[in-house]
């Protein structure tokens, strides 16, 4: 894991409202930029099953628009 600096996805463009991922003590860790004290913390082998699963899209579903 290497860095410690919040990183916001390419697909949030210039807007303020945006997931945020970074690691932190060995963990994942992720917030929506305009709650940052709410974090998400999981482990690597987890964030990666679920990027998997995201990918393929496995929670597509639970879109009520879609962009």
């Amino acid at each position: 894991m290497r860095s410690s600096t919040w990183q916001k996805s390419s697909y949030s463009g210039s807007n303020a409202d945006c997931v945020e991922v970074r690691t932190a003590g060995g963990v994942i860790e992720l917030r929506e930029s305009d709650e940052g004290d709410v974090i998400v913390r999981a482990a690597a082998p987890n964030f990666s099953a679920f990027l998997q699963g995201a990918k393929s899209g496995d929670f597509d579903h639970l879109l009520t628009t879609r962009a």
